[in-house]
């Protein structure tokens, strides 16, 4: 069996962070997203550090999961891990009583990362 490609599990998990920035900007999904979240539009005081530091771990972990599978040509796997995520994420902001809108965005996150880390895996 080979080494786990740690290049590729550090860069989707970089790539897929940096991607959710621009995701849930408020020029791309963020005013939508906000709106069918409750959440206030206007800037917090201050950085969401705890938010930021939760999904940068589990981008790691995700990006982990797939570094795996992809070391056994387990794509298969992968993608049911990444689709129970989204699936998961969607079923919370659904109890949460998030709009439709919101529950899709933040589903579809977990799929754009998902891509980011199979499209890592890859390339590198």
């Amino acid at each position: 069996m080979e080494t786990l490609n740690w290049t590729a599990v550090i860069v989707g998990t970089v790539a897929s962070f940096l991607a959710g920035w621009a995701y849930f900007s408020p020029r791309l999904l963020g005013r939508s997203w906000a709106v069918g979240s409750g959440i206030d539009q206007n800037p917090p005081a201050s950085m969401p550090w705890m938010a930021m530091g939760l999904q940068l771990i589990a981008l790691f972990i995700l990006a982990l999961v797939v570094g795996v599978t992809a070391q056994t040509e387990a794509l298969g796997t992968a993608l049911l891990a990444i689709a129970a995520g989204a699936t998961l994420v969607m079923a919370q902001d659904a109890f949460s009583q998030k709009s439709t809108t919101a529950i899709f965005i933040d589903g579809g996150f977990v799929l754009v990362a998902g891509f980011l880390m199979i499209l890592a895996q890859g390339l590198f």
